[in-house]
């Protein structure tokens, strides 16, 4: 019989640690992203090209992704409890110094330390899930995910931390919330030994992981829903600055539109994964993707007709206000995309979900790392700002094939028992 756990039959205390480690995933995603609004000034003061700016944003995403394996698996040994912990009181100073930098490559080995905090996602991911039964896994991991917000957060209080003193204000006020919040997650946080995974496992023996075929698939899905999402989280401030010349505390609030969104109806995704399975609602987000992708890769362009009585031009673009509205709507796809990917893998590796959840955290977050670089890159080569989402575009089209051929083709009903089934063998 299937288990039919309900919500009041889960213990206070399960639901206690699911909140405080969402909100000290907010806390840690919110330094995280940090680099997204304070590389604006610092651009200005350091004369930094597209290219910089986005290997400014992306090198907290790279050193946060390494970690993501070795952290799930501490977890997996260790408890979530004091890995969290230890995680979020070694970031502080990090954060704190980054106010006294005055180098590009300062801020580069310093950003290295600080994504130390991107790797706590590898760290409550399989500490949430199993404080919960099975049937509800999928809606803890979201709840849990829903940290994700804290890039909106960081978009509605750096701007004004900016304004009010200067970049330098902002790393000194979040290693202060940072602080306070590990220490409020040690209050209220709890450890079960029951939980520990036992074995002395190699950190190589785990990595055998990445030659089954479900890992590598999902680890491309997690590259785009997450990978996508942390790039133009740090990405999409500085592009409406550019191209729609907008003041950084509303272009922050715009592209908290695609933010907010983003982290917190993660939740729901999960909870519609539970419902009606990990496949069936990766295969809509990855359309929902592809078509506002396709949309927003138009760029700005100017074309001119011949007419009877002459040549005349036409402009074609699309606006803030709809760029803002298909951002918003890639940012819930995207939410539910995070979701879903990870029920796959409380699906498929019960016993073994921090080591899993590690490795496609880690192909997520390096998919976080390259393409802001890439975006700058593409930006400095062609000087269009949308080859941002022609890039990711193209990586949807890739999740697509992929997920057609090893999981669609073999069924005619999408997300029926039989796509189900595909979807475990890969």
């Amino acid at each position: 019989m299937p288990d039919r756990t309900k919500s009041s039959d889960i213990s206070p205390r399960a639901w206690r640690v699911l909140a405080v480690s969402t909100l000290a995933f907010t806390a840690c995603f919110m330094v995280w992203m940090m680099f997204g609004v304070i590389g604006i000034p610092l651009q200005k003061q350091l004369g930094l090209n597209a290219t910089e700016f986005g290997l400014l944003t992306a090198m907290p995403v790279l050193s946060g992704s390494l970690v993501r394996v070795p952290l799930g698996i501490w977890t997996d040994r260790y408890g979530g409890r004091i890995v969290m912990m230890l995680v979020m009181v070694f970031t502080v100073p990090a954060v704190w110094l980054i106010a006294y930098a005055t180098q590009f490559w300062q801020l580069l080995v310093i950003g290295l330390f600080v994504g130390l905090a991107g790797g706590s996602f590898s760290v409550g991911t399989p500490y949430v899930a199993r404080w919960f039964p099975p049937n509800r896994q999928g809606m803890a991991m979201g709840v849990y995910g829903a940290g994700n917000s804290g890039s909106a957060v960081n978009k509605f209080l750096a701007p004004s931390l900016i304004v009010l003193g200067g970049w330098t204000l902002v790393p000194q006020v979040y290693a202060a919330i940072l602080l306070g919040t590990a220490a409020l997650f040690w209050l209220f946080s709890a450890h079960d030994p029951r939980h520990l995974v036992t074995g002395d496992v190699k950190f190589s023996e785990q990595l055998k992981a990445l030659k089954d075929p479900r890992v590598l698939k999902y680890c491309q899905y997690y590259s785009i829903v997450f990978g996508g999402y942390v790039a133009l989280a740090l990405w999409m401030v500085q592009y409406y600055v550019g191209e729609y010349g907008l003041d950084i505390r509303v272009a922050a609030l715009l592209a908290a539109c695609f933010s907010l969104p983003g982290g917190v109806l993660r939740a729901i995704g999960g909870a519609l994964s539970d419902k009606y399975g990990a496949h069936r609602i990766t295969w809509w987000v990855l359309w929902v993707s592809w078509i506002c992708l396709f949309l927003l890769s138009y760029p700005q362009a100017d074309l001119i007709i011949a007419t009877a009585s002459g040549p005349k031009t036409v402009h074609i673009g699309i606006n803030v206000y709809v760029f803002t509205g298909l951002l918003a709507i890639l940012g819930v796809a995207f939410a539910f995309g995070k979701a879903s990917v990870f029920k796959y893998i409380s699906d498929d590796y019960p016993g073994n979900i921090g080591a899993i959840s590690g490795i496609v955290g880690l192909a997520g977050g390096l998919g976080g790392f390259v393409l802001p670089i890439m975006f700058g890159i593409l930006q400095d080569l062609t000087g269009i700002r949308s080859s941002a989402f022609m890039l990711l575009y193209g990586v949807v089209w890739v999740s697509l094939i992929w997920m057609y051929r090893t999981e669609v083709r073999s069924t005619d009903v999408i997300g029926g028992p039989a796509a189900n089934a595909a979807s475990r063998k890969g």
